[in-house]
């Protein structure tokens, strides 16, 4: 099995589009480049964020090839590979072509809700089948399940290629428990830009981050400044500029807010899938607003 550093800062890309509705690989190029050149670690492709359940199985692969290309081995790729049926997504690790992918980010199982047991099975059934190192996701506010530490302790004990978790529970404690549980190559990385500082402090590896879309050089430097043990002057200085500009960025979803900001620093269309919708017309005037008050 590969090994794969996940250690800084994640990007949870977006998909972007046209006013038509396809995809705008040249804005993605853009995106993919901001990113490289502004001190992402790693980018994740087919994420939530990329409004993955709105694109087609070819849109998906074409994606993936697109980002693989345009990154060139310069930093690792992880691509989504989660949903509800277990059957189809193992048969998706067996087949699909994971040249230039460096581990497979997996969401928790959403809608059927299943039981811890049925998680604990989904994802040893997943480890068994993955060609790649898998990072398991959490993430109850969007599927109606929260993975407890229980489980996931136990899935990364049981299922040796399974070395991290993205945790999006919001909880600390349940991160916390995590962290000290376990094995040795098992890494938590925070899924909520807002706790990125709390999550490292307490001995996670760092963020896949929505909001470094839009602010790669900023959110690196507040992530590897943890690491530094200098992060209050920059965190304090982030929390000035930025505060609230996360809160309106996921007010009305994800990644509707980002889209948003994006579109208003002149890098993609404002243009979201259905069911997505872009923010409203209030939401839209507080982004601007606050966007042209930075002083960064």
């Amino acid at each position: 099995m590969p090994k794969v550093n996940l250690k800084g800062l994640g990007v949870a890309l977006i998909t972007p589009f046209t006013k038509e509705g396809s995809i705008d690989f040249d804005s993605l190029a853009v995106l993919i480049d901001f990113q490289l050149n502004n001190g992402a670690d790693y980018i994740v492709a087919l994420g939530t964020t990329a409004e993955t359940p709105t694109l087609s199985t070819k849109e998906r692969e074409q994606i993936v090839r697109f980002i693989v290309n345009r990154v060139q081995g310069k930093v690792p790729v992880l691509m989504g590979v989660g949903g509800n049926c277990t059957a189809e997504l193992v048969d998706t690790l067996q087949t699909f072509d994971f040249s230039g992918i460096s581990a497979i980010l997996s969401v928790t199982p959403y809608h059927n809700k299943p039981t811890q047991e049925g998680l604990y099975r989904h994802y040893c059934a997943l480890s068994q089948a993955s060609p790649l190192p898998i990072i398991l996701y959490n993430v109850p506010g969007r599927t109606g399940v929260n993975m407890t530490a229980e489980t996931t302790l136990r899935i990364a004990h049981d299922c040796k290629n399974v070395i991290g978790t993205k945790e999006a529970s919001g909880n600390l404690t349940q991160i916390k428990v995590i962290i000290d549980g376990a094995p040795d190559g098992f890494h938590v990385i925070s899924g909520d830009d807002s706790v990125v500082t709390s999550v490292i402090e307490m001995g996670g590896i760092g963020v896949i981050s929505v909001f470094a879309n839009a602010f790669p050089k900023e959110m690196a430097k507040l992530v590897h400044s943890v690491f530094a043990g200098d992060a209050e002057k920059v965190a304090e200085k982030m929390a000035k500029n930025f505060n609230k500009l996360l809160h309106l960025m996921f007010v009305e979803g994800n990644p509707a807010g980002v889209k948003c900001l994006l579109n208003l620093k002149g890098m993609v269309q404002n243009e979201l899938r259905l069911p997505l919708t872009p923010v409203s017309e209030e939401t839209h005037r507080q982004i601007k607003k606050e966007l042209s008050s930075l002083r960064v």
